[in-house]
């Protein structure tokens, strides 16, 4: 039989003294000693009664003691039965939601919303935002139209079904007037406007295998120029805001292991391959320090939520910061803010 997680058999006081303790470090940000929590914990035990309870906590690897001062601090799993089943959350105020919903507005382009979301997760706990940006094949695309430019180059203008825009520059086989183009945009937008980008490359295809006569030279056509358009762009899979607010964090002052988060940050890699884990998760997911597994991400906690669309969950959005953050603030941030993403990028839904 496996054993208990650590904090599962914690005693009332116990609990009570590691809640206060906790909460204190995160606002001071030193060590909590026997006198502060007999201050402030509300319990009415002796000084040497709550030393003896902090023992406890530190056997069992909830608590630890520097060696400079007296007073004890919350290792990662400490903070994990904190943030677990003694933090209390409160859902944002309603001036902050209205603020959200005024920031993130219904109707704008996909990636203005992503890149306005992780700026305000960033602005309002003050740490680095990031968000996984959907993949364009999930989107059904609205319109397309091409213009000739020079020699064998078409420039695509596509306007997706979220309002994305995107251009994208193709070299052809062979050179295309404009009413060869015209033709090729009428018939993507006549016969495919509304279905997955991904369905419409498969689609012509097939149309093309059985074609005969003069719609075979259409198709041809059409197949050469949508291969190219629609296919998957090399678009940024992540964006990152606020970096540079890790900069003098206190719990951040080592400057290798600040030098690693950043190469992170611009390798994106691992920090996605970490937000697709939690894509699949109902609500929010913490991660601290080591839980993240990896190296550079281990002095430091990410609270993920993932952002949905007319039903469909489309990426996640989450907060890195130090393991010394007010939980009970980002928390409720970060799920209010992927709410109001997921409702702007779908304007048709009511209101969360």
């Amino acid at each position: 039989m496996a054993a208990p997680p650590p904090g599962s058999t914690l005693d009332p006081r116990a609990r009570q003294l590691l809640r206060t303790l906790i909460a204190r470090h995160i606002r001071d940000g030193g060590p909590v000693g026997s006198q502060t929590l007999a201050r402030h914990a509300g319990l009415d035990v002796s000084p040497a009664t709550i030393r003896n309870i902090l023992s406890d906590l530190e056997e069992i690897g909830l608590l630890s003691a520097p060696h400079t001062s007296a007073g004890r601090v919350p290792t990662a799993q400490g903070y994990r039965v904190f943030v677990d089943s003694l933090l209390q959350v409160q859902p944002l105020p309603n001036a902050e939601l209205a603020r959200l919903r005024g920031e993130l507005p219904a109707g704008g382009g996909t990636q203005s919303l992503l890149g306005s979301a992780s700026e305000l997760v960033s602005a309002m706990t003050h740490f680095v935002g990031v968000v996984s940006v959907p993949k364009r094949e999930q989107f059904a695309f609205r319109h397309i139209d091409f213009v000739p430019l020079d020699g064998q180059r078409v420039m695509a203008i596509l306007v997706f079904a979220d309002n994305d825009v995107q251009n994208r520059i193709i070299q052809t086989r062979r050179p295309y007037d404009a009413s060869e183009l015209e033709r090729v945009a009428n018939y993507l937008n006549a016969h495919f406007a509304g279905r997955p980008v991904a369905e419409i490359r498969a689609t012509l295809v097939r149309e093309l295998q059985a074609a005969r006569s003069e719609m075979e030279a259409l198709l041809s056509h059409t197949v050469e120029l949508a291969e190219q358009a629609l296919a998957p762009a090399a678009d940024d899979d992540m964006l990152v805001a606020g970096q540079t607010r890790l900069i003098g964090v206190q719990d951040l002052s080592d400057l290798d292991r600040l030098r690693e988060l950043f190469e992170a940050f611009s390798r994106k890699r691992e920090i996605l391959q970490l937000l697709e884990r939690t894509i699949r998760a109902q609500g929010v997911r913490i991660f601290i320090g080591e839980e993240t597994g990896l190296a550079p991400l281990e002095g430091v906690s990410l609270v993920t939520a993932p952002y949905a669309s007319g039903g469909k969950v489309l990426g996640v959005l989450g907060v890195i910061g130090p393991t010394r953050m007010a939980y009970d603030r980002v928390i409720p941030v970060v799920q209010a803010t992927a709410q109001a993403l997921g409702a702007a990028l779908n304007p048709d839904a009511p209101a969360p």
